[in-house]
C-alpha cells in the first residue's frame, strides 16, 4: 500500500519545486517556534534527495536547511533584543526565560563567556540546547552581529548532522519511505536521548 503511494508521487522536478520552498519555510518556522521538529524535516528531505537522480539534490537540501535555520535564528534573536527594551517584548522574553531552568541558564552563561563560538555551535547540535544559549546571549547583551558570526557555523553543522542521518536512513533501503521511517526514528532517538539521560541522573 505505502510502496504504491510512493510510486504515484509527482515527478522529481515537481517534488523539488514544491519541496525546497516548503522545507525552507518549515525550518524557518521551526527556528522561531521550537516545537516544530526541524531535524526530522531535514533528515526526511535528505532521504528523498538521496534517492533522486539529480546529483545536486543533497547539496540543495543542505543549502536550504542551513540558510533557513540561520534566518530563523537571526529573526528570533532580533525579536529577543527588541524584547529586552520593550514592554510587550519583555513579556515574551520572560515567557522564554521560564522555559529554561535557572541553574542551566547560569551554567550556559558561564560557558558562553569562555567559549562563545563553540557553545553556539554545540547549542544547535544538542537537542533543546539552542534556546538556553540564545537566552544567555540576550541577557548578556551580545550584539546581533557577533551572534550571527557564531550562528553561521552552528547552522552549517546542524544541517550537515541531520542530513547525514537522512543519508544513513536512505542508504539502508531501496524504497524512500522505509528510509524516511528510519531517519525519523533516528532523529527522535537523538532528540530524546539528552532528556532521558537527565531523568536518569536525576533519579539516581
Amino acid at each position: 500500500m505505502i510502496s504504491e503511494l510512493v510510486r504515484q508521487l509527482p515527478t522529481e522536478s515537481t517534488q523539488q519545486a514544491v519541496g525546497y520552498p516548503t522545507l525552507f519555510l518549515l525550518v524557518v518556522l521551526g527556528s522561531l517556534i521550537p516545537v516544530v521538529p526541524t531535524g526530522a524535516l531535514v533528515s526526511t528531505a535528505a532521504v528523498v534527495a538521496f534517492h533522486q537522480s539529480d546529483p545536486f539534490s543533497l547539496l540543495f537540501v543542505f543549502a536550504v536547511a542551513s540558510c533557513a535555520a540561520f534566518l530563523g535564528d537571526i529573526a528570533l534573536y532580533w525579536l529577543g533584543r527588541r524584547g529586552v527594551h520593550s514592554k510587550n517584548g519583555s513579556r515574551w522574553l520572560e515567557a522564554l526565560r521560564k522555559r529554561v531552568p535557572h541553574a542551566r541558564l547560569v551554567q550556559t552563561t558561564e560557558k558562553l563567556e569562555q567559549h562563545s563560538k563553540s557553545v553556539l555551535v554545540l547549542s544547535r547540535l544538542i537537542p533543546a540546547g539552542r534556546i538556553p544559549v540564545m537566552l544567555a546571549c540576550l541577557l548578556g547583551g551580545m550584539p546581533l552581529r557577533m551572534f550571527a558570526r557564531g550562528d553561521v557555523p552552528a547552522c552549517l553543522a546542524w544541517a550537515a548532522a541531520y542530513q547525514l542521518i537522512g543519508i544513513l536512513g536512505g542508504s539502508l533501503f531501496n524504497e524512500p519511505w522505509k528510509g524516511v521511517l528510519v531517519a525519523v526514528a533516528l532523529t527522535l532517538l537523538v532528540s530524546g536521548a539528552p532528556a532521558a539521560w537527565r531523568r536518569v541522573r536525576a533519579g539516581s
